[in-house]
């Protein structure tokens, strides 16, 4: 059986919410031993209001999609008892990530010095709102806070409206992909050079470089882009949201071939040779006059079936779908995005990673661990006898 890529490699997790998990479960899709560390009470997002049944369980939706495949231990970190585990635990780790802010694993007596002078190759991974260093290092950090400073807001939105937010925790999982790359390339340097090191993730860093055509279109050529509403990047009139029989259709008709594919599709071939849209530059101009000529015509059938017949004919397109309805699209369905786990509240599915590798893809081995549930079991490995692993629970270590 081909080994996965982080096969044999152990992470200790100290994360919590999105960013760290989304991160650390990358790695455990991937092969890695994860080893996720949480106070005795467990995190806050094991429960949310998304489902009373999944919270009363201690794990709620999101928790389960980003902690299955680790194992957990619940430990009191105030406690020196629960420092030396965490001390065993690194000796034999290779990966530390944590998203605290800056300072608190130091206070607690584990930070990257103290862990790097037990593991001289541990690679340190520390996710923060700014980044351990600057005016806003201990700053708080949140997926919307960081959405707002980074730029994102500003242009995302409709003039008449003003600025909104994205409909997922888009700076938490940029910053988690973000963190999982550069862990990768950490190892990868660990196996050229033995040394082991720090990484400083920021999220608002993290953003601003997922917008680096968005970042260089200001450093180089001086424009701040605005509210786009549905535009594409173009702000062609052919790549926005039109109306389709009762529904809508986004359309990304961005060249030349595609326009005239699309108004042939319509049964417009004559716009083509208008000379109000002969070119992009006129069709911008009379924008108004050209969406009713296309709005028109998308009135006569659904916008499901302009998607089939635009998209077959070379005018890209696409309806707007909810989440029950992209999962149960052919392509998806097809592609098999969705890996199913047995677990004991029975059959659950979950995306695990973005893209297929030819030998040793990604899986997910397990649902995401109850509180603590594996908190005798990594003892036991460390070293610990039964009965010190009892009095640890007796005292409220564990």
């Amino acid at each position: 059986m081909t080994k996965k890529p982080f096969e044999g490699i152990r992470v200790v997790d100290f994360t919590q919410v999105v960013s760290g998990p989304y991160a650390t479960f990358q790695l455990a899709a991937l092969g890695a031993e994860v080893i996720k560390i949480e106070r005795r009470e467990g995190e806050d997002l094991r429960r949310t209001n998304i489902s009373r049944k999944w919270s009363d369980l201690g794990l709620a939706p999101i928790f389960i999609a980003l902690n299955s495949g680790k194992r957990g231990i619940a430990l009191d970190l105030t406690k020196p008892e629960a420092v030396e585990i965490i001390r065993k635990l690194v000796a034999e780790a290779d990966v530390v990530v944590e998203n605290f802010r800056p300072g608190v694993m130091d206070r607690l007596g584990i930070g990257y010095r103290t862990l790097s002078e037990i593991n001289s190759k541990i690679i340190y991974c520390a996710i923060s709102a700014f980044g351990q260093t600057g005016p806003e290092r201990e700053a708080a950090g949140y997926d919307g806070k960081i959405q707002a400073l980074s730029g994102i807001m500003a242009m995302t939105g409709h003039e008449s409206t003003g600025p909104t937010r994205a409909g997922f925790a888009v700076c938490d999982v940029i910053s988690g992909s973000t963190a999982a790359f550069a862990i990768a390339a950490a190892l990868r340097q660990r196996d050229q050079t033995g040394k082991g090191q720090f990484i400083d993730v920021s999220m608002l860093e993290a953003s601003l470089a997922f917008m680096s055509s968005q970042v260089a279109d200001y450093t180089i050529a001086d424009h701040v882009e605005k509210l786009s509403g549905n535009y594409s990047i173009s702000r062609k009139p052919t790549a926005n949201l039109l109306k389709a029989g009762s529904g809508s259709l986004l359309f990304a008709v961005n060249n030349e071939k595609q326009f005239r594919a699309l108004m042939t599709a319509l049964g417009r071939p004559d716009v083509i040779s208008d000379p109000r849209f002969s070119n992009w530059k006129t069709r911008k101009e009379n924008e108004k006059a050209l969406v009713e000529i296309i709005e028109e015509c998308l009135a006569t059938k659904s916008a499901s079936d302009w998607e089939q017949l635009l998209d077959a004919a070379g005018a890209p397109c696409a309806t707007v779908r909810r989440i029950d309805e992209i999962l149960e699209h052919p392509q998806i369905r097809s592609r098999e995005v969705l890996k199913t786990i047995d677990t004991p509240h029975g059959p659950l599915r979950l995306i695990a990673t973005g893209f297929k590798l030819a030998h040793g893809d990604a899986e997910i081995s397990s649902i995401a661990p109850g509180v603590g549930e594996h908190s005798a079991e990594v003892l036991e490995e460390l070293g610990y006898s039964a009965s010190e692993i009892a009095a640890l629970a007796v005292s409220q270590i564990i």
